[in-house]
């Protein structure tokens, strides 16, 4: 009840600026994001290991090793099972269909996001010119591509090598985003490597590795302090099951059945109490609303299926009282 009256709260929304018109314009309106009060999900439910997906899974082999303090966070299952349908990554008609009829929307909520944390132009056919941003778990480059469009110095990491194969082909073939640097690593690989980024984005991954707290830390010992975080999920909820899994695998047949496992889903309050953990301070999340009779998606503050949430890496001194915070919560209510 407390969530549903939270988002009742977020309905000043204004709808117009939520229309698919908006999603075609190359330079939408920096202030159409839903700006969710994240605090107010704090206090529902404190953090604890043992009872959300942060807790081990018992898949575990050598590339969970500690890499500097940090576990890997790598699924040997489900790298298998995205190497298997690799070849399709730029299918518009394939496995990944509903990423690219995504993708505009996502687009838009990280220009609107980075523009206004980084101060940018967001009217500029390049707003993100000389930023440093790193695309984790980055598929075939649905994602990388247009931010290098968009003037941002891209790396594209991704534990599949045929992932990163085709990739690296599909990219070469346009001058703007021929110098995307695509890698076969994970976010760990790179924390060992000492490299940082302005930005660390990771959009529909995190509820496949085995680790969602390690994986986390991973990606906000990545971000500069006062850089960006950016990451999506889906909510485990049981419309969630119905529409992601029920309706997209069983009856719409629009992804391989088994892509998802509802367990694995994330709620925002787990979300922004684990990247607290990592450092990382939500500032705005919002929701991926599809609409079913035009095909489009739109920016919502509806969150309960698809959504999507930016974070800003804390400093040390931020990162201290963060700590010191989480210290004196109790567990999750069972």
């Amino acid at each position: 009840m407390a969530m549903r009256s939270f988002l009742r709260s977020r309905r000043s929304l204004s709808r117009s600026l939520l229309q698919p018109d908006l999603l075609r314009n190359p330079n939408p309106n920096p202030n159409y994001v839903s700006r969710s009060l994240i605090p107010a999900l704090l206090p529902l439910r404190s953090y604890s290991p043992a009872s959300d997906p942060t807790t081990k899974n018992p898949i575990r082999d050598a590339a969970t090793d500690e890499i500097n303090g940090f576990k890997s966070s790598l699924n040997p299952i489900e790298v298998a099972k995205f190497a298997a349908i690799a070849e399709t990554w730029w299918d518009p008609e394939g496995p990944f269909k509903p990423l690219h009829l995504m993708n505009p929307t996502r687009v838009s909520f990280i220009r609107s996001t980075l523009c206004r944390h980084f101060r940018r132009d967001p009217y500029s056919p390049r707003p993100f010119e000389g930023l440093k941003i790193l695309d984790v778990g980055c598929g075939g480059g649905i994602l990388s591509e247009p931010l290098a469009r968009l003037g941002a110095v891209v790396t594209g990491i991704d534990a599949v090598e045929k992932n990163i194969n085709i990739a690296r082909i599909h990219a070469a073939s346009d001058p703007s985003t021929s110098s995307i640097d695509y890698t076969c690593m994970t976010a760990e690989d790179l924390v060992r490597e000492n490299q940082k980024f302005d930005a660390v984005i990771s959009l529909e991954v995190i509820e496949h590795v085995a680790e969602p707290l390690d994986f986390c830390k991973s990606l906000g010992a990545l971000a500069v302090p006062g850089g960006a975080v950016v990451i999506s999920t889906i909510n485990r909820t049981m419309r969630a099951y119905a529409t992601t899994i029920v309706a997209a695998e069983y009856i719409l047949n629009w992804l391989p059945k088994g892509t998802h496992e509802w367990s694995k889903f994330v709620t925002p309050e787990e979300l922004t109490l684990i990247l607290q953990r990592a450092s990382v301070s939500v500032q705005e999340m919002a929701g991926f609303v599809y609409n079913p009779l035009t095909g489009n998606w739109s920016l919502s503050d509806d969150i309960s299926v698809n959504y999507i949430a930016f974070g800003i890496k804390e400093s040390s001194s931020d990162s201290e009282k963060t700590r010191t915070v989480a210290e004196q919560k109790t567990d999750f209510v069972s």
